[in-house]
């Protein structure tokens, strides 16, 4: 008799990076629980995707969202790729703006992964998607940049904190990613241009790049506490 396969949670599993991880752990026998707002969506890739693939259409900032980790068996590995961008001068920056990207890529990530870890058993994980950013700074990035150094930190001081139950917890730091959601922005020639001349390699990083990170992590059983640069040798310089 099979094994029943390991359980992975994935936030923001409908589109770009998500749906890349998602379908990556699919392909390693994982089953997923998809996490997005976009019931559609989510239904058409139940479809697409068959029985390994259950979708959770609800707003991953939400109480409900806790509600039905808090009802489901212990997952195996969560994978938090939440998170939200609003790109101007700190000056320009309204405070409803900063409340809105301060709740939703820390707070919320915050939540999320104290419900999930409470019935996590030994040799489970957390994979949080931070960015080069949580490393440096950047103009018109400053609350952005602020919201990742705090998930790398919440990374270290939780594997630290969960390694006697035998829980790893790591991040994966991704440079610009190609996703319909930076594709108006990389079609400017001119950002395009310094984007590319930032990173060492010459090219902006694909979807699949960062699941195949999420992977190795999801398996690495002595790694935790590290954050895996997937920046082409951006913040090497």
């Amino acid at each position: 008799m099979s094994a029943a396969p390991r359980r992975a949670l994935v936030t923001g599993a409908s589109k770009g990076i998500g749906l890349a991880i998602t379908r990556t752990l699919l392909a390693r026998g994982w089953h997923v629980t998809g996490v997005a707002r976009g019931a559609d969506a989510l239904s058409e890739l139940e479809t697409e995707l068959g029985d390994g693939f259950t979708g959770w259409a609800c707003d991953a900032t939400s109480d409900d969202l806790l509600a039905r980790i808090g009802a489901a068996p212990a997952f195996d590995l969560l994978v938090n790729n939440l998170g939200t961008a609003r790109h101007k001068l700190l000056a320009d920056t309204p405070d409803a703006e900063l409340d809105f990207v301060l709740d939703t890529n820390i707070r919320a990530t915050l939540r999320i992964t104290r419900a999930a870890t409470k019935a996590m058993g030994e040799g489970a994980g957390v994979v949080t998607i931070t960015s080069q950013m949580g490393h440096i700074g950047s103009p018109e990035r400053v609350v952005y940049c602020t919201t990742k150094h705090a998930l790398e930190g919440m990374t270290k001081a939780l594997a630290v904190e969960l390694a006697p139950r035998g829980i790893r917890v790591n991040s994966v730091a991704p440079t610009f990613v190609r996703t319909p959601l930076t594709e108006p922005m990389l079609a400017d020639p001119e950002f395009a241009r310094w984007v590319q001349g930032m990173i060492p390699l010459g090219r902006v990083a694909e979807a699949d790049d960062i699941a195949d990170a999420v992977a190795y992590l999801a398996d690495a059983r002595s790694v935790t506490g590290h954050s895996l640069l997937v920046d082409g040798g951006w913040t090497a310089r």
